[in-house]
């Protein structure tokens, strides 16, 4: 009898992934469909929620063989997080854009909040900062220009959701639930529990009757329809974050793991819930097999991918042109502060401003490249640094993410970290993280068999001494005070 496969599907920012996986973990076959994205004012970001699962259905069809798709066991989806959708209940018809994580329309309205001193209880609460990053202040932007008065969301005839409860959504025709790992990420859900949190709720205009029922990372979820080649009634076996998969897929239950996702923006993450304050950080479920809440801790950044792609179309060159630039040149002496929509951890600055400081006429191309580059490896440190504050020193770091296949990259994150990167040999670690959950709910492989299997990575150790370490170190912090609001300049 031919063994059964695990297909899993990664729903990120730029394209949507799929990995036909078997009994060993091994990937048979894979497919990627790019996703646009609009900017339609400055610091708006859209995404369509149809082309989402349209794309999505082109991804499957791409990597599943027809000869294959009867010995699919089961799918395991992995998502962006924070983006969020409004739709109509009974015609499942989209109400409105989908406001992408990284959407910054409701800055203002953060600041206003953060006035009347609901920072600290939001924070306390939801385990996130008060930013516009989060899904909380998107839900009330959309309902405040799609339901002003709340009628038909207190009726149970529109929908907010995830992406993850948007795509289960599309199975079901009808269900709406959602993963508690992502639902974490709404700042609506008290961190401590499971559940959404009526304080949060009243404070930002959501009832509770248009959001989604919380399950756990292994569901129950609605089963594959029109998902072809796929036969309906497969079942989706785990649903997680991307950050979270990609977390799973490094076995990160385990004591003293602490990786890095180079994605459009990264995610910093480590398995934890330390008491009381965390600086710089956010807390937030990472995932729940059905035993309880796993929780972690997290640091994330607006723009690393994503800056170097900006660069490549401002400049009109391919970005693996770019990256070879920028190890060729060097910075220069030029410092670039990425803070488009402001700076993520561990500042978390809505009002921060890009920088670019340093220059001169002997400036080129690629030293600003060069810049970008290594302002996504001080980025990542400095989020690095927080954890060491908040579980321990952290000796390796691991990487993954589509990023990391520049090795000029990972050499300068070893020489500005002082610490030992491990880049994960597999690219499209979250999409095997959404394999590797489902195959444990299929009991397929235990935790155990997940540790002992062999992912091959490569080491790359610093070598730069410490003080050349810290002066490049503290020329980065100059122009990140460049970046940051005059007012918070002066206080720290």
């Amino acid at each position: 009898m031919a063994s059964p496969l695990i297909l899993a599907v990664d729903q990120g920012t730029s394209s949507t992934k799929a990995l036909l996986v078997d009994g060993g973990g091994r990937v048979v076959s894979r497919a990627a469909v790019p996703v646009a994205e609009t900017q339609p004012r400055p610091g708006w970001v859209e995404q369509s929620a149809d082309e989402l699962w349209d794309s999505v259905r082109k991804a499957v069809a791409a990597c599943v063989d027809p000869a294959l798709a009867g010995r699919v066991a089961g799918v395991g989806f992995s998502t962006q997080r924070e983006s969020l959708v409004l739709w109509e209940r009974r015609t499942g018809a989209p109400v409105g854009p989908l406001l992408s994580w990284q959407d910054q329309r409701t800055a203002a309205a953060c600041r206003e909040l953060a006035a009347t001193g609901a920072a600290g209880p939001v924070r306390a609460v939801s385990g996130m900062p008060l930013d516009p990053m989060f899904s909380a202040l998107k839900a009330r932007w959309l309902l405040d220009a799609h339901d002003p008065d709340r009628r038909r969301a207190r009726a149970g005839e529109l929908c907010l959701g995830t992406v993850d409860s948007w795509l289960l959504s599309r199975l079901s025709g009808a269900e709406h639930v959602i993963e508690a790992g992502n639902a974490s990420r709404t700042q609506l859900l008290a961190v401590d529990g499971e559940q959404w949190d009526e304080r949060l709720l009243e404070l930002f205009g959501v009832p509770r009757a248009v959001l989604p029922r919380v399950v756990a990372s292994s569901g129950p979820f609605p089963a594959v329809r029109d998902l072809a080649p796929l036969p309906d009634g497969v079942p989706v076996l785990a649903v997680l974050g991307d950050s979270h998969a990609a977390m799973f897929a490094h076995a990160g239950w385990r004591a003293g793991v602490v990786k890095a996702t180079y994605g459009t923006g990264s995610s910093v993450m480590a398995i934890g819930d330390p008491a009381g304050e965390v600086p710089g950080l956010c807390r937030s479920i990472a995932w729940d097999l059905g035993d309880g809440p796993v929780r972690a801790v997290e640091g994330n950044i607006r723009a690393t991918g994503r800056t170097i792609s900006w660069l490549a179309d401002l400049f009109g060159v391919e970005a693996g042109a770019l990256l070879a630039e920028a190890a060729e040149a060097g910075p220069g002496g030029v410092h670039f502060v990425p803070a488009f929509g402001g700076l993520g951890a561990p500042w978390w600055e809505p009002d921060a401003v890009p920088v670019v400081a340093g220059l001169s006429l002997g400036a080129r191309r690629g030293h600003l490249a060069a810049a970008a580059l290594e302002a996504v490896a001080f980025q990542v440190e400095d989020v690095v640094a927080a954890v060491d504050q908040a579980v321990g020193q952290v000796g390796v770091l691991l990487a993954d993410g589509g990023l990391t296949r520049s090795e000029h990259l990972m050499r300068l994150q070893a020489d500005l970290s002082g610490r030992t990167v491990a880049r994960s040999g597999e690219h499209d670690l979250s999409c095997l993280g959404a394999a590797d959950a489902a195959g444990h709910t299929a009991k397929l492989w235990t935790l155990q068999d997940l540790e002992r299997r062999h992912r091959p990575s490569d080491a790359f150790q610093p070598a730069i001494d410490p003080d050349e370490r810290a002066r490049r170190q503290a020329a980065w912090h100059a122009a990140v005070r460049r970046s940051r609001p005059f007012e918070e300049r002066t206080s720290t």
